[in-house]
């Protein structure tokens, strides 16, 4: 009897462990977006309309954005014309969508409603990633760099509301990557990839007013910022997460993650870190701004390492491109 009683509790507690693990999983796949099979090539950024419910995709080889109808997941749109595009953003007010083309080297600006090309702003070949400010409604791209043979890279300010560019600032080294905006001071961070550090821009006075040397991770690509703790999280493609102090630009910890990370996301609502890797999610929990635990690993796809949290939907969007006979398409998590 005793014997069996044993026996009892220990098959309660797998089943126990097994609901709570259930419980815990912090995504749950609701949806996807399946793509025709000419969509070819890696994805970038991806841009969103919340109001509209719209989700723009920039397959980079399709040289074209997709839009989405976040309510059926149909394909209601396909933006022709762009030769790379790599980061969009969407103006609600405005009902504008601009876009970053690599190979034009410029800002596409493009009606909401019609998708008509409106304007163009000039900038250097590989303008690639892009960071908003709300308050200003300036948009900051990066651009130029090793693809037209320099040794620095442009940080531009661009007006979106006039629809021109204000200023380049010149930041050393050939290849800048992902960028986050502080809400409470002007100080904003940029990956400098080529150098390995993280360049800090004054943008009142567009100047850089520091570099940082990340050292506990190579080749940094992506960033998301924890500006009530002063953490900054610089996601390198050797499979680490540095986190910094951004009030004396210091390492105070890593973690690892899945190797190819392109992009990564901090929820403060949730303290989670999500970043998008190379066939998989990592997603940590952050219970301190120097301690994070690492909830679930969830698999995409190859490649499948762009993606975007839209908190007021409860959504997560990963880009998974095609491969072998399978057409790319995008997966659509539930936030629990």
């Amino acid at each position: 009897m005793k014997k069996r009683y044993v026996v009892l509790v220990a098959i309660l507690g797998i089943f126990v462990d097994q609901a709570r693990c259930q419980r815990a999983a912090p995504i749950k796949l609701r949806q996807t977006y399946e793509l025709p099979a000419e969509v070819k090539g890696n994805f970038d950024h991806f841009g969103i309309d919340v109001k509209r419910r719209r989700l723009f995709a920039t397959p980079e080889g399709y040289h074209a954005v997709i839009v989405f109808d976040l309510k059926t997941g149909k394909l209601l749109h396909k933006i022709d014309g762009i030769g790379k595009p790599h980061a969009v953003l969407y103006r609600e007010d405005l009902n504008r969508i601009y876009v970053t083309d690599g190979d034009a080297g410029d800002l596409k600006i493009f009606d909401g409603t019609t998708y008509k090309l409106l304007s163009s702003v000039k900038l250097l070949e590989d303008a690639d990633s892009i960071g908003y400010d709300p308050a200003t409604k300036y948009l900051y791209i990066d651009n130029g760099g090793g693809d037209v043979h320099q040794t620095y890279s442009m940080l531009s300010v661009i007006d979106t509301t006039a629809e021109k560019k204000l200023a380049d600032l010149k930041i050393d080294g050939e290849t800048l990557e992902a960028m986050s905006l502080e809400k409470s001071t002007p100080r904003m961070y940029v990956n400098n990839r080529a150098k390995n550090q993280v360049s800090v821009v004054d943008r009142e006075k567009r100047e850089l007013v520091a570099s940082w040397p990340v050292t506990l991770c190579k080749n940094n690509v992506a960033m998301a910022l924890d500006e009530a703790n002063h953490r900054l999280f610089v996601a390198c493609r050797t499979s680490q997460i540095a986190v910094l102090d951004t009030q004396t630009g210091k390492e105070v910890t890593s973690f690892p993650i899945t190797k190819g990370v392109d992009d990564i996301t901090y929820d403060g609502a949730t303290k989670r870190v999500y970043a998008a890797c190379d066939g998989a999610v990592d997603i940590y929990e952050q219970s301190g701004p120097d301690s994070y635990k690492l909830l679930a690993n969830i698999p995409t796809g190859p490649m499948g390492r762009t993606a975007r949290l839209v908190p007021e939907l409860k959504r997560y969007f990963v880009a998974v491109p095609q491969h072998d006979t399978t057409s790319a398409k995008v997966l659509v998590f539930e936030v629990l």
